[in-house]
């Protein structure tokens, strides 16, 4: 364990905490270390103990605890924690899920909710379940309703005028049962994917359901309006399960969404079932909860653990001998009396939240650095052994976990719907009626610097923009050490590595490494699901994992998946197929056309073209950009600046020209943008809830924002991260930034 002195974060983890976390003084400036954040977590959520009778002296020593947890990065709380712990705002908690009810009011009152929430850090889940149906008569008004997707749409504006005070962005979770009448149209609500860029969604798969796709049957649909079967003119409505799920499957080959949940197993599994149902989860999928329920979420970097290699011959029969048990279960058990503390020392956003919170007592435990595991351990992420190592491993969390929350109990009283719940009937104590989550533990991953979740790598080196705008090559720290014992290290090799998502095709890399560095393309999809089903037999809630499909992928093979993840016992499952929805975004061809002596083609300019102008606050004035158009995509830009000097308006014309040049040539305005954005200047300004780096950055969060993703820069493009232009990887159901922590959940 470091002293209270010792604070060692890699550069990367220094930047995203700059970025993100620590705390600035009233003209934006870093005025916080670290250390100086690790101490103040620390010494906050140290203060709940006062609340069950201990002392200063006993306060400080939990206080250098929870310090020793956070600084040898070996656990780390969910960013909401790091973020607001000590501070004003004291909004800790990350998962929340709100009802929707049938009524006007009910509705704007959620959304109202919600975007408190959202302003306090937090992500929301709903399930519009109970909404009627689109067409359905309104008596009260002699209208008729608009339906589920349209009041998402309304939720989804709403997210988007909140930001949540410059370190998070609202995200949302939308749930819909697959036997509402509405479920065609919510299954292909993002399929063009500039709409509702706000929420995931994911379909409530029931057991009946699941049954009548096995006998191909057809199923019923249900009115939550009037509590029976749905009917048109008189007559019971229903679907064929096959070709519901088909509309399913490709949906999600084409843009990553729907997700799909098993709700009647989440209930099934759920302690305080039946006296709460669960309808919806948090953003990530992984936390299942009540209405008005929230969860604060942490996780343990397994590879700390990690004595020795394996011997090749390991079983998973044998004790294994190179994982430190006992110091995992001491960090599990010190990481519960932390996340219990975060629960008096919340300050939720709404009473009924309160309540409701403290009613429960959930908590998440989860884990992250799992890949890294692995590879100290010797052992291949698709091995068997891996699979079975998985499961002895959160079992052996499960089990020192709720250990630790029945000790708990005993001291500081069992959770308040203990009589609700399942351990009544066995009489056990709890503190938490859940105790464990497998998040997707993304940024804190970056400051912990560790693999993210459960997930194999996602790539073994990454191009990172510093603040300057000049760009840096990271490489995995554990490949490199292994190239470098092994002699065939080189900065050649990293950017070979750099432009391919795997080492299988890449030369001068022995087998054995490449064995051991396996990449999220590198695992089929049942070994994706394979291991999810692995931790998800000993996690509580649920396990937050996307299962990666290479862009050549059929719609086959993304039905066997879901199919597959239903018979291992999983509660949900979230696929993406590589490039699906970067593609459809950009709308473009990427093909190089040349002219016939092998110069690159330039499309001649038409006499007469129409297109936008825009105005964006620069450091050097307002900026002025106009941008034509051929055939509804930017063909050339111009841009002015007032009263800046030569020098600036002539640079400016230069990029103009060039990126009219690029356009006009056939280069990708994504490609384009992609170059642009985060290009560093002396003269730095906030304008519109963003900020501006440069004239370049100025130009291209133009071009985003109008051929981009979607209409602002807050949803971002599936590729280019919009804080730093660094490339995005798809994890756990959200697009995240390995260079900045940008995550769009």
């Amino acid at each position: 364990m470091p002293s209270y002195k010792d604070v060692k974060v890699s550069d990367n983890a220094l930047e995203v905490l700059k970025r993100r976390y620590l705390t600035r003084d009233k003209k934006g400036r870093v005025i916080e270390t670290p250390r100086d954040l690790f101490l103040r977590v620390a010494g906050f959520i140290a203060e709940a103990d006062r609340n069950y009778g201990a002392d200063d002296g006993e306060v400080k020593k939990t206080a250098r605890k929870f310090f020793d947890l956070m600084a040898s990065l070996v656990f780390l709380p969910n960013s909401p924690t790091l973020m607001n712990a000590g501070r004003p705002l004291g909004q800790l908690s990350a998962c929340f899920v709100l009802p929707v009810g049938d009524s006007m009011d009910e509705i704007f009152e959620t959304n109202k909710n919600a975007a408190l929430i959202h302003k306090s850090g937090g992500g929301t889940g709903f399930a519009f379940s109970r909404l009627r149906p689109r067409n359905s008569i309104v008596a009260s008004t002699s209208g008729v309703a608009s339906g589920p997707v349209s009041f998402m749409k309304v939720y989804n504006a709403s997210t988007e005028a909140v930001r949540q005070g410059g370190t998070r962005r609202g995200a949302n979770m939308g749930i819909l049962r697959i036997d509402h009448p509405d479920i065609l149209e919510f299954v292909s609500c993002k399929r063009d994917t500039s709409e509702i860029t706000n929420f995931n969604i994911s379909v409530a798969v029931t057991e009946a359901f699941m049954d009548a796709l096995r006998d191909g049957k057809q199923y019923p649909l249900y009115n939550p309006h009037t509590g029976r079967q749905h009917e048109i003119d008189g007559e019971e409505v229903f679907l064929d399960a096959e070709e519901v799920f088909d509309r399913i499957v490709d949906n999600a080959w084409a843009t990553g969404e729907p997700g799909i949940i098993f709700i009647d197993r989440i209930n099934q599994s759920n302690p305080t079932h039946p006296s709460e149902s669960i309808e919806a989860t948090n953003p990530c999928g992984e936390q299942p909860l009540p209405a008005y329920d929230s969860c604060n979420l942490g996780s343990v970097n397994l590879g700390v653990f990690v004595r020795a290699p394996l011997p090749a011959d390991y079983s998973p029969d044998e004790p294994d001998g190179g994982i430190d048990w006992n110091y995992l279960g001491e960090v599990v058990r010190e990481a519960v009396h932390f996340l219990d503390n975060v629960i008096d020392q919340n300050k939720y956003p709404i009473p009924e939240i309160d309540r409701q919170t403290k009613k429960n007592r959930r908590i998440g435990l989860g884990v992250m650095g799992w890949a890294d595991m692995l590879v100290r351990l010797g052992l291949p992420y698709n091995d068997d052994r891996a699979f079975a190592l998985a499961e002895r491993t959160m079992a052996y969390i499960e089990n020192e976990a709720r250990k630790q929350s029945s000790e708990l109990a005993k001291t500081r009283g069992k959770f308040l719907n203990w009589e609700g719940s399942v351990y009544r009937d066995d009489n056990v104590a709890m503190r938490n009626a859940t105790v464990t989550t497998i998040a997707p533990a993304g940024t804190i991953s970056i400051i912990a610097g560790c693999s993210s979740g459960v997930e194999p790598y996602y790539s073994i080196a990454f191009e990172r923009n510093v603040m300057d705008g000049t760009r840096l090559l990271e490489t995995n720290p554990l490949f490199k050490k292994a190239a470098v014992d092994g002699g065939f290290f080189s900065e050649e090799l990293t950017r070979e590595i750099l432009s391919s998502r795997s080492l299988s095709e890449i030369n001068g890399i022995p087998e054995s490494v490449k064995a051991l560095f396996l990449t999220a393309v590198d695992i089929s999809a049942e070994e994706h699901i394979r291991m999810q089903a692995a931790f998800q037999a000993h996690c509580d809630a649920s396990v937050s994992k996307t299962i990666n499909f290479p862009e050549s992928a059929t719609r086959e093979e993304v039905r066997q998946a879901f199919t597959l993840a239903y018979e291992y016992g999983c509660k949900g499952v979230t696929i993406y197929r590589d490039r699906s929805r970067p593609d459809q975004v950009l709308s473009v061809t990427e093909t190089d056309e040349r002219a016939d002596d092998g110069s690159l083609k330039v499309e001649q300019r038409p006499p007469v073209l129409s297109g936008i102008t825009e105005k964006i606050k620069t450091g050097y004035g307002n900026l002025y950009v106009t941008i034509n158009l051929r055939d509804n995509q930017p063909f050339e830009v111009f841009a002015h600046i007032g009263k800046s000097g030569y020098t600036t308006m002539a640079d400016t014309e230069a990029i103009c020209r060039l990126i009219s040049l690029a356009l006009r040539s056939g280069v990708p305005v994504g490609q384009v943008i992609k170059q642009l954005r985060g290009i560093g200047g002396s003269s730095q300004v906030f304008s519109g809830g963003g900020k501006v780096t440069s004239i370049p950055d100025a130009i291209a969060q133009i071009l985003n924002k109008h051929f981009g993703r979607g209409q602002d820069d807050s949803a971002g493009s599936a590729e280019i991260c919009p804080q730093c232009s660094a490339a995005m990887r798809f994890d756990s159901g959200c697009f995240t930034c390995a260079s900045c922590g940008y995550s769009t959940c």
